[in-house]
């Protein structure tokens, strides 16, 4: 009979427990619903400063399975040409005219203003965070994330995402010890065919750089396969030509 019981109490709980979210999962759900896993994009963004003057720049954009994006500008014209590279934690930056793609880091940014490499450059959040704890707040999901590597932009993350649509709508973005760096607010959800459906505006504040604002806005995303040759150093002069 106390077998009978225990075998009960085991099956209850698994049961409730498998009627959640399993956190792993979940996330990496979260990155499906942001974007496919390899699409291409083009996006604007725009740099406000504390005065009010703004800086525009347009991108296009490939990325590849979880480790693989690569991003040309368009504009403005004393950038355009320009390309940059992520591979993993790796990163580099092409500029027309001065030789050999060039190494740069994560929290360096290639535009200025708040948003960084990493975010201009972002990857699948589940390729580069392990979820620490998963609470349900009303009709949110507020995921605990922590860094897998010591190369990761942000020790921490605070992840709330729409618990029906499970979509991001708030970021924030920390220090190993709490500290608060900047913050991404996930806007207007717009269809943008074939089965992606997703906030089209990223805005980001950071309490480093007071006054200042960066938006992302995606003005068209969708499903596209490329050949692993495209994310390479030799190809970085040529990706105008996918366009």
């Amino acid at each position: 009979m106390k077998r009978l019981l225990m075998v009960f109490i085991l099956l209850f709980f698994t049961a409730g427990y498998a009627g959640e979210e399993e956190p792993d999962r979940l996330l990496r759900e979260i990155d499906r619903n942001l974007n496919p896993e390899s699409y291409e994009s083009y996006r604007k963004i725009i740099n406000i400063e504390p005065d009010g003057r703004k800086k525009e720049y347009v991108l296009f954009s490939l990325k590849k399975g979880v480790d693989k994006l690569i991003a040309l500008f368009l504009a403005p014209a004393s950038d355009k040409g320009r390309s940059t590279l992520r591979l993993g934690d790796n990163m580099w930056l092409y500029v027309p005219n001065v030789g050999k793609p060039i190494r740069i880091t994560s929290l360096q940014s290639v535009i200025g203003g708040v948003f960084n490499n990493a975010d201009i450059l972002a990857l699948d959040y589940s390729a580069e965070y392990k979820v620490e704890k998963l609470e349900i707040k009303g009709g949110e999901y507020l995921l605990h994330l922590k860094a897998r590597n010591r190369s990761v932009a942000y020790d921490r993350i605070r992840l709330r995402a729409e618990k029906q649509r499970k979509i991001p709508v708030r970021i924030d973005c920390l220090t190993e010890k709490n500290m608060l760096i900047k913050t991404l607010n996930f806007k207007n959800i717009k269809d943008f065919t074939g089965g992606i459906v997703r906030p089209s505006v990223i805005e980001t504040v950071s309490p480093l750089y007071k006054g200042y604002r960066s938006i992302m806005i995606f003005s068209k995303i969708k499903k596209r396969s490329v050949g692993d040759e495209v994310f390479t150093l030799t190809f970085m002069p040529r990706v105008d030509s996918l366009r």
